[in-house]
């Protein structure tokens, strides 16, 4: 709708999230008050080189970081809490709220980050109620997803209630016996609801999601099944497909061993808050399962994701230093591909059938339920919650489409519908809803060392895709060449010998020095001695970056390294000359 109002608006900007699976952040922001709600981490693609992570461009938030009043977790997940570490050393964050597993988890990182003294984080409990600032009163909700501890979130504002449903699925027999409160979801619908912001995920899949207990005989099966050891992969936050596995290795006599830093610290935080329960003689150290027999071993990894550093992969590659495939070995995949690592994981299982292993793997085993839900969980939310406006989140494009599709065919009108994009300002009142405007959005890349700024990375993919060219040379103060330039390529393909290339390389070095040494030599219009020698090297870099091209039918990376003389021929009188040094470009 476009009918404006007099009275003041919430803004909605999503961050992250949205035409895209992974790094969910979204501001609330009414007045001089913004709430945050998670913040979230998204998994690099292919020609992100070297990139561990990818957050949200957050310079909205830098920017008005003297607005933010606190921050709501919905649950433990990393495309939902992974971000805040680094976001925490851009801007402080008063308080976080969030439920007791989720904020376990966060404690860890922020304590290894360095930033734990940034923010205050309190764990709640369904049904808890907490004021944000003066404009936000926040309910949370028991919902049930792929991890313990989740919430949907009521979000009472001066415009009226907004409900977030987080990531959500529709599970009446949960693991853990936290059922969904759908009774509080009705009351809410009752009383009424503004605006339901709902995952879209599972949006195209028909049907409902099945309950995360319909893994539980087929993974039983394929590992009763399992003749000698068995090694279990899945994701290190599916608390509820963790417990499963244990409690079937319980039933089965086999020791447990965890593998992966991050399974390990699920594990001991979800038993401390009991949401796995077993005994503490189920779990060996990794290094005395050798002397237990393998059809008694059960070892639970990381990696079902095919990510690099992964245990699951470097077992796939034969460089775990404690675990090697033996024969008799049955590998189990609890997981299905996310959207961009089906190739990664494609090639671990190939790796590790050449070992010798039989991998269990696929939809048609049984062994993977989604955490997200599907047509017809959708349209209970939208039955419980009868919000007036629907904005759908946490999904691709073609998904948020065919959620808002959903919504108008249970009688939300199209013009209540808004589908948006990261960066988005969409403005709720309590008689319409638009998008208004926007904000910087994008993406931050963070490798081991911090941000890679966008030069950077461009290097890298230039370095990848072509390789690069390194022209090193040392010129006079008269604008000479005082020796053949040395030349190294790189991962470069030549149609050119190499005594060929380094004569063009001189010649078109010489030709700018020819055509150019006066707007570099500044003794030339009367000035003291001085050469700008890093304009001469920009200069004759952009001219061989030319030849590359050229030359050699493609598009390396080019880098020229200077060499100058460290004192100029004549002192000049009253002037105290610098030594020059050489100069490097990239």
């Amino acid at each position: 709708m476009t009918k404006q109002t007099s009275k003041p608006a919430l803004k909605i900007i999503p961050l992250g999230g949205l035409h895209e699976i992974g790094k969910n952040t979204c501001v609330f922001e009414f007045n001089d008050e913004i709430l945050l709600l998670d913040a979230g981490i998204g998994f690099p693609n292919d020609e992100m080189h070297g990139i561990n992570i990818v957050l949200p461009d957050m310079t909205y938030l830098r920017e008005n970081r003297h607005k933010i009043k606190g921050m709501i977790v919905t649950h433990g997940h990393e495309d939902h809490i992974g971000g805040i570490p680094y976001h925490l050393k851009q801007f402080d964050i008063p308080v976080i709220y969030g439920p007791r597993l989720a904020m376990a988890l966060l404690q860890g990182k922020l304590e290894e980050a360095g930033v734990a003294d940034h923010t205050e984080l309190k764990p709640v409990m369904p049904r808890e109620t907490v004021h944000i600032g003066s404009s936000f009163l926040v309910e949370f909700i028991r919902n049930t997803h792929s991890i313990a501890d989740s919430f949907t979130i009521a979000i009472h504002t001066p415009v009226g209630v907004i409900i977030h449903t987080g990531d959500f699925k529709v599970d009446h027999t949960p693991v853990d016996g936290e059922f969904f409160d759908f009774q509080t979801l009705a009351e809410h619908g009752e009383k009424g609801v503004l605006c339901l912001m709902s995952d879209s995920t599972n949006a195209e899949v028909p049907g409902h999601t099945p309950s995360e207990r319909s893994v539980y005989p087929n993974l039983e099966r394929a590992i009763a099944q399992a003749p000698g050891r068995v090694l279990v992969t899945t994701f290190a936050s599916s608390v509820h497909r963790i417990s499963i596995v244990l409690d079937i290795a319980q039933k089965q006599n086999r020791k447990v061993a965890i593998v992966g830093r991050s399974m390990l610290n699920v594990i001991a935080h979800a038993r401390s808050l009991g949401y796995i329960k077993c005994p503490d003689n189920l779990f060996e150290p990794l290094k005395a399962i050798k002397n237990i027999a393998p059809e008694k071993i059960l070892i639970l990894t990381t990696g079902s994701q095919g990510e690099p550093l992964a245990a699951m992969t470097r077992i796939s590659k034969g460089e775990h230093r404690e675990i090697q495939i033996q024969a008799g070995d049955t590998v189990v995949f609890s997981a299905n591909p996310i959207p961009g690592n089906t190739i990664a994981v494609v090639n671990t299982i190939d790796r590790l059938m050449k070992l010798g292993a039989n991998v269990v793997y696929g939809r048609k085993h049984g062994i993977h339920v989604s955490g997200h839900g599907a047509q017809e969980d959708h349209k209970l939310m939208l039955a419980l919650t009868r919000p007036k406006f629907f904005m759908p989140v946490h999904g691709e494009h073609r998904m948020l489409v065919k959620h808002a599709l959903m919504a108008h065919s249970m009688g939300i009108p199209v013009e209540n519908t808004v589908i948006t994009d990261n960066g988005d300002v969409v403005e709720l009142s309590e008689d319409s809803i638009s998008i208004t405007g926007n904000v910087p959005s994008g993406i931050e890349l963070v490798d081991r060392t911090g941000i890679v700024h966008d030069n950077v990375m461009k290097e890298r993919q230039q370095l990848a895709g072509d390789g690069v060219v390194t022209v090193a040379a040392a010129i006079s103060w008269d604008g000479k060449l005082l020796a053949k330039p040395e030349i190294h390529l790189r991962g470069v393909v030549s149609p050119l010998e190499t005594s060929l290339l380094q004569q063009l390389v001189i010649k078109r070095i010489e030709r700018t020095l020819s055509d150019r040494w006066s707007d570099f030599d500044k003794s030339l219009t009367g000035k003291p001695t001085e050469i700008d020698w890093e304009g001469l090297q920009k200069q004759i870099q952009a001219d061989l970056q030319r030849l590359a091209r050229r030359e050699l039918r493609s598009r390396p990376l080019l880098v020229f390294l200077l060499q100058t003389p460290e004192e100029p021929p004549v002192k000049v009188t009253g002037t105290r000359r610098r030594r020059s040094t050489a100069k490097v470009a990239s």
